[in-house]
């Protein structure tokens, strides 16, 4: 499986991490084609090559019309990602991204989380910095994120709201979870825009895992001085194991009084937030009753965060937690050419060995709608030119 570690050890920002991304291996072009498809008008980019105490790295800048942005809704944001032609994975990323931060914004403020009007993250350049980021773990395949304990800063910042401590109550409430460290760094060292996409991504916090590195890029911020280079690294590469082991939390919920629907629309809420997994399963509970055993799988730092969201939208009354190991194969893909256009294959492995191998129904899904012919087609074609292929 690939990975992206995030080398926190100066803080975040959207820029930084849009410019790490790009200095390790995404295409500035390619970016800028997929955010045109976002529609939105009166900016500029730029990415160049710079140094923050002696050290190379690569600032990626917006240059927005600020005159003519709106400050927009979590809905407004939803409906510009859904009319957008990106890739789904890139759409599905980015709305968690700013789900996470609209959650963040409504309880720091006390209003209902349609009611968060974003100030500076619903500006042009964070749109950019959050989607951007999106498409650029996509160029890169990144397939899971880990991140090292995020320093916050000191002192204080001037925001939309006025004059806050550090970290911003928003920026706080992201780091719920979280690893921080305890950086000296003057000022505002981790914005809200840096935080929510760490956070909502993010698998685990700590020191870089064991892995084969295949690139290391460095993002540029716009302070120049300071303890530390204004940097944010990431280091792209491979899981060295043969599969692969990691720590998870299994929340559930034992529930005898709640409909299909609000279940259903709990575990579409429960992935949505991040979690690797959320299902259903029939039993009968005291009194001979039938009910659903409501389960979730999230990473540890998201605990927090599922356990709000099953309590708040279901009828139970408390839940288990319980600490567990996951073993996994190592995942990766492969592209085949069918009939119906290039469809990626799914492959589990373990060492060198290929495990298990199945097309991605998303490509297969996209595909079958373009060519008006049913998905096991489009599915049984790729899985045909993959078994050819590795004759």
């Amino acid at each position: 499986m690939s990975v992206a570690y995030f080398d926190c050890f100066a803080g975040t920002a959207g820029d930084m991490t849009v410019g790490a991304l790009l200095d390790a291996g995404a295409s500035f072009e390619v970016l800028q084609s997929e955010l045109a498809k976002l529609g939105l008008e009166g900016y500029r980019l730029s990415a160049e090559r710079v140094k923050r105490s002696g050290l190379a790295g690569t600032k990626f800048s917006v240059e927005a019309d600020t005159q003519s942005a709106p400050h927009r809704r979590l809905s407004d944001i939803e409906k510009l990602l859904a009319q957008a032609t990106l890739g789904p994975r890139v759409a599905d990323t980015a709305t968690r991204i700013f789900t996470h931060l609209a959650e963040a914004e409504a309880a720091a403020h006390g209003v209902g989380i349609q009611e968060v009007h974003f100030h500076e993250v619903g500006a042009i350049d964070s749109i950019v910095d959050i989607v951007g980021s999106c498409i650029c773990l996509e160029l890169l395949d990144v397939e899971q994120l880990q991140c090292s304990p995020i320093p916050v800063g000191s002192g204080t910042v001037e925001t939309a709201h006025g004059l806050l401590p550090v970290p911003a109550p928003a920026t706080a409430r992201l780091l719920a979870g979280a690893k921080t460290s305890s950086a000296e760094i003057p000022g505002e060292a981790t914005t809200p825009t840096g935080a929510a996409i760490l956070t909502a991504l993010t698998t685990g916090y700590g020191s870089i895992p064991s892995m084969s590195v295949t690139a290391i890029g460095y993002g540029a911020g716009t302070r120049q001085t300071g303890p530390l280079p204004n940097l944010l690294r990431v280091f792209i590469g491979e899981y060295d194991d043969d599969g692969q082991v990691d720590a998870v939390v299994e929340i559930s919920a034992n529930i005898d009084d709640c409909t299909g629907e609000i279940l259903g629309a709990t575990i579409d809420q429960l992935m949505k937030a991040g979690c690797l997994d959320a299902w259903a399963t029939p039993a009968f509970a005291k009194k001979s009753r039938p009910a659903w055993v409501l389960s979730a799988l999230c990473a540890p730092a998201n605990t927090a965060r599922i356990e709000e969201i099953i309590l708040r939208e279901t009828t139970t009354l408390g839940l288990r937690k319980r600490p567990a190991t996951r073993s996994k194969l190592t995942r990766g893909f492969d592209t085949v050419d069918t009939p119906y256009g290039p469809i990626r294959i799914k492959l589990g492995r373990k060492g060198k060995a290929v495990v298990t191998s199945s097309p991605e129904f998303a490509d297969c899904q996209a595909a079958a709608k373009a060519h008006g012919v049913p998905v096991k087609e489009v599915m049984a074609a790729a899985m045909l030119s993959y078994r050819q292929g590795r004759r």
